[in-house]
């Protein structure tokens, strides 16, 4: 079967058809790149609108669209697409948050998810058998609400 198997580059990261068109945030975050005493497990990698598409074949010429995102690799990187989200300023006008924030928020309900382990790790030829983010049941919401810490909290 190996035979078949076409291989794309690794910064190609396969989606699903609907969210090639959307106008969704792109959210790469960074797990096990932090060493040294740190509450943080993930960072913001990434936050962009911007998305370069690629389509590719396979020998039935079955199409398959890829993302390409420079420097994605799947041992410490997870992507996640999220709308534009808002926040109420002092007037309670409605203020949409930049990039950066939209990825803090998103890291801080999925850190509890981050797979411990060595932020170095075995040459291999194959990819991890568990993603950097373990699946929590929390990947679709109706409604989401993250509480921010307060600055106190952050630094104790």
């Amino acid at each position: 079967m190996g035979l078949f198997k076409r291989n794309v580059p690794r910064h190609y990261v396969p989606i699903h058809p609907d969210n090639i068109h959307s106008k969704d945030w792109i959210v790469l975050l960074e797990a096990g790149t932090i060493v040294g005493r740190s509450d943080e497990k993930l960072r913001v990698a990434m936050a962009t609108l911007e998305r370069k598409i690629v389509t590719k074949y396979n020998i039935l010429l079955k199409k398959k669209q890829f993302l390409v995102v420079d420097g994605y690799d799947p041992r410490i990187h997870a992507l996640y697409f999220c709308p534009q989200l808002y926040k109420l300023d002092s007037d309670g006008k409605a203020e949409p948050l930049s990039g950066e924030e939209i990825g803090k928020l998103l890291a801080q309900s999925v850190r509890d998810g981050v797979v411990e382990k060595q932020p170095w790790y075995e040459p291999s030829e194959t990819l991890p058998r568990q993603p950097v983010i373990a699946g929590t049941g929390k990947t679709h919401f109706d409604s989401l609400v993250v509480e921010e810490r307060a600055p106190r909290e952050l630094a104790a």
